[in-house]
């Protein structure tokens, strides 16, 4: 299995998973993820700025002549009343359906921390939504554990 960094000709064939994973999320909670039309369209310059930025990690898994999973992630900086000066945070991870249970996400994000500790950096995060067990899953297996859980309410 391949996974390489992604390129700038990448991203739009990357912009069909992240609509499919904005139409995941908004299903789960449509108040937390509701999106405003064409998530995907929105994180095409984004993720073009990712696929050059030396501290970002954008990587792709080709099979069979087209991409079937990504990941992406950033080094953020945290706010100055903590001791720790910047984080790695992993914002997206997709496996098309079809190739899931065969360890592709998993390699993507220790391949993604792996990156990360090259750069120095010495935390990583993600969040998960609450219905997202797999990915929870996912994080304990690569080392990651539960660190908070976030609180919704909508007011009228």
């Amino acid at each position: 299995m391949e996974i390489r960094p992604a390129t700038l000709d990448d991203v739009p064939a990357i912009l069909p998973m992240v609509a499919a994973i904005a139409a995941l999320h908004e299903s789960w909670d449509p108040a937390k993820f509701g999106y405003r039309p064409h998530p995907e369209e929105m994180y095409r310059r984004w993720l073009g700025g990712r696929a050059v930025d030396p501290r970002s990690v954008l990587l792709v898994v080709p099979r069979e002549n087209r991409l079937v999973a990504f990941l992406v992630a950033t080094v953020e900086e945290e706010i100055p009343v903590y001791r720790l000066k910047e984080f790695g945070f992993i914002h997206d991870i997709w496996v098309e359906e079809e190739y899931r249970h065969e360890g592709i996400a998993r390699r993507m994000v220790m391949s993604a921390l792996n990156r990360f500790r090259e750069m120095g950096v010495k935390q990583v995060r993600c969040d998960t939504a609450a219905a997202n067990e797999a990915a929870r899953g996912l994080m304990r297996s690569c080392g990651m554990r539960p660190s908070t859980t976030e609180m919704l309410i909508e007011l009228e």
